[in-house]
């Protein structure tokens, strides 16, 4: 009896190191990924005039490191990225008050070497809106905005912020009345121990169903992506007879948050380790990843199926999808060229624009390529692509991707 117990606990050991062991996957240049130390600015409300104008970073996804005042009515605001070398994204939100009405001019500034990038949202009385192109005056690339303060906070950021609250309570309410199918899961925590949710999606068994993974938010200020992410995801959800099919056949894999660190403490692009995440798909030095991967990996094993597409939502400049230039030995050799047809069929006066090239550094869209043979694909949109139009494209590619697999 204690021999066969001791053969089924092996057996048993055996099948779930098969299902949770995960592989490296190499590229031509690989990234050090090792934690590296950041910078936090310090949590206070700053005085201006005669303590009479009031600035803040205290608040969930802020970004204000100092201010000094140079004259009654300008002030400039330093923001500094959460460590170096960084990519040129420069982040930013702070809150802005005055005890009496007041027209104020804010300077940006930035470490040398970094850029302004994004144009300011305004959240005045729970109302996110764009500043207007009055409000703004760039001289010799010093980028200054004027606000009418008063005594309601104006709270300035470079994109909508969508915190790690913001995202679960989106999802939470996404989900409600469809448990028989979407099934709300951790796959792990933070650095600094937030849950790491996963939605699996699927109708029925999930044997035998072959995977789509969604991921976003591995870069804090990339809400347009975020946004379009969340119109593919809606879609698939929204219970139409294309879904229902879809659903019986396929099983998604969205992550709704990768860095909730990262957006919460108002970084440029890293985690609280200080990282770039998308660098961290080859070695999986960084919990994050690790930990998507082995859910993945996981996935895969346990239920006998394949990863057929990722789809990693960013944001960048303008739109774009970059995409892998090897596909003939993937597992869908024609999707990108058939997808890409049916959104410029389907979208009034859209082309697509597409930059092909094998991943050479450890990003998302090479790891599904070299690590499962599947179409890899950087989903971007432009920093300042309106919302109605990230609703549409969102809408769909969902749909055609949703055809197109069906037909396969």
């Amino acid at each position: 009896m204690k021999s066969t117990l001791k053969v089924f606990s092996f057996f048993v050991t055996i099948s779930f190191f098969c299902c949770t062991t995960i592989k490296s996957v190499p590229f031509e240049n690989y990234v050090n990924t090792k934690s590296k130390q950041i910078s936090r600015p310090i949590v206070q409300t700053f005085n201006l005039g005669n303590d009479d104008i009031y600035l803040s970073n205290d608040f969930i996804g802020a970004r204000l490191n100092y201010v000094t005042q140079i004259n009654d009515s300008v002030a400039e605001l330093y923001f500094n990225p959460e460590n170096t070398p960084i990519n040129n994204s420069a982040y930013y939100a702070f809150k802005a008050w005055s005890d009496t009405p007041i027209t104020y001019y804010f300077k940006f500034k930035y470490p040398k070497k970094y850029n302004h990038r994004y144009v300011p949202k305004l959240k005045i009385n729970n109302v996110w809106k764009q500043a207007d192109t009055s409000q703004v005056i760039v001289i010799d690339s010093v980028y200054t905005l004027s606000l009418n303060l008063t005594k309601e906070p104006v709270l300035v950021a470079a994109q909508e912020i969508q915190s790690s609250l913001d995202v679960k309570n989106w999802y939470v309410e996404l989900i409600k009345g469809k448990d028989a199918y979407v099934h709300l899961d951790s796959y792990g925590t933070s650095v600094l121990g937030k849950n790491l949710p996963v939605l699996d999606i699927h109708n029925g068994e999930a044997k035998g169903k072959d995977l789509i993974i969604l991921l976003t938010r591995q870069h804090p200020p990339e809400v347009t992506g975020y946004f379009a992410f969340q119109s593919f995801l809606e879609t698939i959800l929204n219970n139409t007879n294309l879904s229902n099919a879809f659903l019986d056949n396929y099983r998604i894999l969205a992550f709704p948050i990768m860095n909730p660190d990262g957006v919460d403490l108002g970084h440029w692009r890293h985690n609280a380790n200080g990282i770039d995440l998308n660098r961290d798909w080859s070695k999986y030095n960084q919990p994050e990843i690790k930990q998507a991967v082995k859910y993945i990996t996981k996935a895969v094993n346990k239920n006998n199926g394949k990863v057929l597409l990722g789809l990693d939502f960013h944001s960048t400049w303008h739109d774009v999808f970059y995409t892998n230039n090897t596909r003939d030995q993937t597992t869908m050799p024609q999707f990108i060229d058939e997808w890409f047809e049916a959104l410029e069929k389907e979208i009034p006066n859209y082309n697509v624009n597409e930059a092909s090239s094998n991943s050479d550094k450890p990003v998302s869209k090479g790891w599904f390529l070299y690590g499962h043979n599947a179409v890899g694909i950087t989903y971007e949109i432009g920093d300042a692509t309106p919302k109605k139009d990230i609703k549409i494209m969102g809408e769909t590619s969902a749909n055609e991707m949703m055809r197109i697999l069906l037909n396969r």
